[in-house]
């Protein structure tokens, strides 16, 4: 089958079949053969791996991954893809095609059924309004994974990655950052795509931590703090906290909680490490368990 990585052969494939893009679905197919290598080398796949991929498109990326590693599960949204992906993987006896929605799929089934519930490694380029679902999902549901390696919005990529004090560290640098590390392979310009982006983009790894980097009693509780202290980025965390919905915490214990940490009275939730909100998400419980 002709490589797909190859823009003369996508066009070929989407004109064959009458292929039209559904923006609903995101859809944005990549031809850049450099970059097809460098996610499949950042994925470090070995015939022992079980790959999930998620939205394969016309199979161009799946080609790649078909051949690197042992299995292939493919989850592809569109049913008018599910034609054009039987003949361009038809030379492929390791790969499976799932018409499915992968919010709605269980993730950790696949796993066991395909890898005897070892963990997997996630390739996808993802459609960008869904990418933080997607991903969010997969870490929560606690499915085994090794790595996640995506393309995605640049920005997002690198809100990902950002560190504590930065204008791109928010709720989700610190999502990520409590599940895995964060690596940008590449930065990917919207030429690489047919039809093209807005944006440009970023091939990231999400490496999955083998043990949480910080210990907290309650992680819901960690998770809605930070939510809270990103929602009103411009305020004092004290202020933010006190005025979360989702929180129940009056301004005095939530300014007791602060100062216990040694910390100023004015600090601002951008300021905090992943490690810091652990603490005072520890320290709150604490008090709450105390009335």
């Amino acid at each position: 089958m002709a490589n797909l990585g190859i823009a003369k052969n996508t066009i070929e494939i989407i004109q064959k079949y009458d292929f039209v893009f559904q923006k609903r679905f995101g859809q944005n197919f990549l031809v850049d053969t450099h970059v097809l290598e460098k996610i499949i080398q950042a994925a470090g796949l070995t015939k022992e791996d079980m790959v999930l991929e998620i939205g394969p498109g016309i199979g161009t990326m799946t080609q790649y991954l078909a051949e690197y590693a042992g299995r292939v599960t493919a989850v592809e949204i569109d049913s008018n893809l599910i034609p054009i992906l039987k003949e361009t993987l038809k030379d492929y006896d390791n790969v499976t095609v799932i018409n499915e929605d992968i919010l709605k799929v269980d993730v950790a089934a696949l796993a066991e059924q395909y890898n005897g519930g070892r963990p997997i490694k996630v390739v996808a380029n993802l459609p960008y309004y869904i990418t933080t679902p997607i991903i969010m999902g997969l870490f929560e549901s606690h499915v085994p994974i090794d790595n996640i390696t995506v393309m995605v919005q640049k920005e997002v990529a690198e809100r990902m990655q950002a560190g504590p004090g930065t204008k791109n560290y928010g709720a989700l640098s610190l999502a990520v950052q409590y599940y895995a590390e964060p690596y940008i392979v590449a930065n990917v310009p919207p030429n690489c795509f047919i039809p093209r982006p807005n944006v440009g983009s970023a091939v990231i790894r999400l490496t999955r931590h083998e043990t949480m980097p910080v210990q907290v009693k309650d992680e819901k509780l960690m998770f809605a703090l930070i939510r809270a202290s990103f929602n009103q980025r411009r305020k004092t965390l004290q202020n933010s906290l006190s005025n979360s919905g989702e929180l129940s915490f009056s301004k005095e214990e939530i300014g007791t909680a602060i100062e216990k940490m040694g910390l100023s009275p004015s600090v601002r939730g951008e300021a905090l490490t992943l490690e810091q909100f652990a603490k005072l998400a520890d320290v709150l419980g604490e008090s709450r368990n105390e009335r």
